[in-house]
């Protein structure tokens, strides 16, 4: 069905307000710098889980679990995400979804059944190629946000991961700004999680954005 990297069984940070299971979906075709989880970028790898052995975890879980979080790497690079999430969400779970937007059209098939989505944007749309390494990344990224925000029934965070040597004030203002004219409701700074970056830039840089969202935090 899918091919995962790795399965957390228990978390209450990566679905907010929900006890959850993790399933993190092999491969990713961006390669930014700061990524936290670079094992799972490659697809010429077997996958860690069968279908099977996910799909007997979270039955003997039904009643305790409130949802399944669907991470990566990018799961919208998996051809049959829908229908894994079909499949998951028939048990009763909720569902989450970790996502950079690269497939705008798979993300606009699987909308309707998501519960939460947590969008990274990387930088301004214009300026993605110095984070994702590819010409017209910022594109993709740049539509998913759209359809993100014109489905109406999915609750949200859009994100975005500092990293000092990669974008500066300018372009995180820049960005927030464009978020904020879109009515983005919930906009996170997140620290960039490498040993060189030792600076605060989130907090630092959010001082100045906590007047254009409804909800703004500055994550370390």
């Amino acid at each position: 069905m899918l091919q995962l990297g790795g399965m957390v069984p228990l978390t209450s940070i990566d679905f907010p307000g929900h006890l959850a299971a993790v399933l993190f979906c092999q491969g990713c075709p961006w390669h930014c710098r700061y990524c936290h989880n670079p094992h799972l970028l490659r697809t010429d790898v077997p996958s860690k889980l069968e279908w099977a052995e996910v799909m007997c975890f979270l039955q003997e879980r039904v009643g305790f679990l409130d949802g399944v979080v669907f991470s990566g790497g990018e799961p919208l690079l998996q051809p049959r995400l829908l229908d894994a999430i079909l499949e998951v969400k028939a048990m009763g779970f909720k569902i989450a979804l970790h996502t950079a937007g690269i497939i705008p059209a798979r993300l606009a098939k699987v909308l309707p059944y998501v519960d939460w989505v947590g969008l990274d944007i990387k930088a301004p749309f214009d300026a993605y190629k110095k984070v994702t390494g590819l010409v017209g990344s910022g594109f993709k990224a740049e539509e998913s946000l759209d359809l993100l925000l014109n489905a109406h029934h999915v609750d949200y965070e859009i994100r975005t991961t500092v990293d000092p040597t990669l974008l500066g004030e300018e372009d995180i203002e820049q960005l927030a700004v464009s978020l904020a004219g879109r009515r983005v409701k919930r906009y996170v700074l997140q620290t960039c999680q490498k040993p060189e970056s030792t600076v605060n830039t989130p907090r630092y840089l959010g001082e100045n954005l906590t007047v254009l969202f409804p909800s703004f935090e500055a994550r370390d």
